[in-house]
């Protein structure tokens, strides 16, 4: 199966206020129904995950059923760090055969192509990112904020979701992970990267407006890409 997992356990914390912000609104509905409209309208999604919060779940649960998302089939509750959701969710999901996208639930205008594109590149690939090309020159800095390097720009991209998987694969990165005392890491690609180095990620094309909401001028930019939608 294709199970999309959107992963909700956000705290908002730089975005400020009491509310995380999977559950602000936003034309008239909270970012966490946008996105799943957009997963459960998808014809090559089979089921929906969603890992939040435990206080937050039946919050979660009464949006769901609001929305009559038919394609929500597990509703988790994540942990203090990002990975700790994913975990959650592998745990859910133990066919190895099946194809998991992990998505930040605050990036409500991914589109039906990016999300086709991953599943079909899992045809031919175990671990799938996507991304876009940066347009900024980036640079690495030491522990003075001195630069020193600046790397070209063609081989550097901006990270997006969803990333894609083999559940067999993300479940062997995770297991290796664990095993390491200095583990972190911030995404799902990563941890293959770092713990499976053989298995290749293929990059699929993003776009610019899959953007993620973490500060409150991105709220303004959604209002204007949801009322264009």
């Amino acid at each position: 199966m294709n199970i999309a997992i959107l992963l909700a356990g956000g705290s908002g914390s730089r975005l400020g206020g009491g509310k995380p912000k999977q559950f602000l609104e936003v034309c008239g509905k909270t970012i966490l129904e946008h996105t799943l409209d957009v997963f459960e309208s998808c014809p090559l999604i089979d089921e929906i995950c969603i890992v939040s919060r435990g206080d937050c779940i039946p919050l979660v649960e009464e949006l769901v059923a609001q929305r009559g998302a038919g394609k929500v089939g597990a509703i988790l509750s994540g942990g203090r760090e990002r990975y700790h959701s994913s975990l959650a969710a592998l745990d859910r999901y133990t066919n190895d055969d099946d194809n998991l996208l992990f998505h930040d639930a605050v990036r409500p205008m991914v589109t039906h192509r990016i999300i086709n594109d991953c599943i079909n590149a899992l045809n031919t690939y175990n671990a799938v990112g996507v991304a876009v090309p940066t347009t900024d020159t980036i640079l690495e800095v030491d522990d003075r904020a001195c630069i020193i390097n600046v790397p070209p720009r063609r081989m550097l991209r901006n990270a997006q979701t969803p990333q894609g998987f083999k559940r067999h694969v993300i479940r062997r990165a995770y297991d290796l992970a664990l095993l390491d005392p200095q583990f972190t890491t911030t995404d799902d690609c990563g941890v293959v990267l770092r713990y499976l180095p053989e298995e290749p990620i293929h990059v699929v094309d993003g776009e610019k407006t899959n953007i993620k909401v973490t500060y409150a001028e991105d709220l303004l930019l959604l209002e204007h890409l949801v009322s264009k939608r």
